[in-house]
């Protein structure tokens, strides 16, 4: 999924974002991430959710994490886009929540027309 995410990242900045949490992207955060308490981690991706405008998630591979930035993310009133490959087995809780723009994608080409019609212009975007 790497390769998703730094795509996403790369597009997401092309759009003028502001990616508060671009080292989501990078081949080194397991090894930066060993290095850091779970209470750091935690302490860090909830504060990119308090300082952003919205939450980016790609869901194509369930995450008992993604799944609590998302809920904390709507508890706080962000936006939240979640974006998955077309084959996924996304969530009902995902699908069905009408506070969550929800959006399949059977490829890199498709997020971009995704992105423009769902997130506000140059916003603070955590991926």
């Amino acid at each position: 999924m790497l390769p998703v995410y730094i795509h996403i990242v790369d597009l997401l900045k092309k759009m003028g974002h502001t990616v508060v949490s671009e080292h989501v992207a990078s081949v080194t955060l397991e090894k930066i991430e060993e290095k850091i308490t779970d209470e750091e981690i935690f302490n860090n991706d909830i504060g990119y959710i308090d300082t952003c405008e919205g939450l980016v998630a790609d869901v194509t591979i369930p995450s008992i994490g993604v799944g609590y930035e998302i809920c904390y993310a709507l508890s706080k009133g962000k936006l939240v886009s979640c974006v998955y490959m077309e084959d996924a087995n996304v969530s009902a809780m995902v699908r069905g929540n009408s506070r969550i723009v929800s959006v399949k994608y059977k490829n890199m080409g498709e997020l971009e027309h995704t992105f423009t019609l769902n997130l506000p212009r140059q916003s603070k975007i955590k991926q």
